[in-house]
């Protein structure tokens, strides 16, 4: 059986991702059960998107999909429960269409961020990743790493911090909510 362009990049690019999107899943979806059935309806969304149009930046093409279905999902039950509707709202979605417009300046947005993140030295990278991407907790990532769990929380923060710096100065509006915290660790740290 030979391979397609689109199945070797999925299974390269989309597949290694298989355990952080389970983690975000489960963190995100009441009825463990239905997980295997999300992650299948994800990989359907992401191949056909991909088949019109491989993304530039998988990870957050993943992740996305896996929230929008669970809007949708959430959307759709007939019996919406309280604590899904305040876990999407606390994931802060905005119910708007996505206008062109609006997608060009994520995509910019999301390009100023991989940078950024290329930027950072490469164990606070390796350690932002873990924890804010693949959804590790701080004890995870030190063990995997064989470091403290000291120098995880450290590291995340500078990281995090780096990484809002670098946002802010090529003209992104953060949520200020969010960059008080980060200005907020770095008088702290300084």
């Amino acid at each position: 059986m030979v391979l397609s362009d689109l199945d070797n990049w999925f299974v390269r690019e989309v597949l290694p991702l298989e355990a952080a999107l389970t983690r975000f899943l489960r963190r995100n979806w009441r009825d463990d059960a239905e997980i295997p059935d999300l992650r299948q309806d994800i990989y359907m969304r992401i191949y056909e998107a991909a088949a019109k149009g491989v993304p530039d930046l998988v990870k957050p093409f993943v992740f996305t999909t896996a929230r929008n279905l669970l809007i949708d999902r959430a959307r759709r039950a007939q019996i919406v429960s309280i604590e899904i509707i305040a876990d999407l709202d606390a994931l802060d979605f905005s119910a708007d269409e996505l206008t062109p417009e609006r997608h060009a300046s994520g995509r910019g947005e999301l390009r100023l961020l991989q940078n950024a993140l290329d930027a950072l030295p490469s164990k606070c990278r390796r350690v932002v990743e873990m924890r804010k991407i693949e959804g590790l907790s701080q004890r995870e990532v030190a063990t995997q790493l064989g470091i403290t769990e000291d120098t995880v929380e450290r590291q995340v923060s500078r990281g995090v911090r780096a990484l809002a710096d670098a946002m802010v100065s090529s003209g992104v509006r953060l949520d200020t909510k969010a960059f008080g915290r980060a200005q907020n660790d770095k008088r702290l740290s300084t």
